[in-house]
């Protein structure tokens, strides 16, 4: 059974910076997408980066050159680091996972298969 738990998320003024961390266990697929999404209060869930089992990254145009996504393969922890962060970066971060290779874009979130049940980022101006 593949389970996914997130944490790192706290409250930072505007210009911090948060690690999420999100811990897989269970996941036993070759091929693999990895990604970050959040939801704010009253919006849809969306994309905020992948990773794929190929190592390929993907953004979403809002975080491009402040977030970062990565993985330790050995520890199978994946990680989100956020820098410069902005107010409408504030809502719950979740961790999901799927078994196909991330295409070009940050995969929809009804793409995806498995869910962490996500950590809170609140960013103060």
């Amino acid at each position: 059974q593949v389970q996914l738990e997130e944490s790192g998320g706290g409250s930072v003024q505007a210009g911090g910076s948060l690690r999420l961390s999100c811990s897989a266990s269970g996941y036993t697929y070759s091929s693999y997408c990895m990604g970050w999404y959040r939801q704010a209060p009253g919006k849809e869930r969306e994309g905020v980066a992948s990773r794929d089992s190929a190592g390929r990254t993907r953004y979403a145009d809002f975080v491009k050159g402040r977030f970062t996504i990565s993985k330790d393969n050995a520890k199978n922890i994946l990680y989100l680091q956020m820098n410069s962060l902005k107010p409408e970066d504030t809502g719950m971060y979740y961790c999901a996972a799927a078994s196909f290779t991330c295409g070009d874009y940050v995969p929809r979130h009804l793409a995806m298969d498995y869910w962490g049940t996500g950590t809170l980022v609140t960013i103060s101006a």
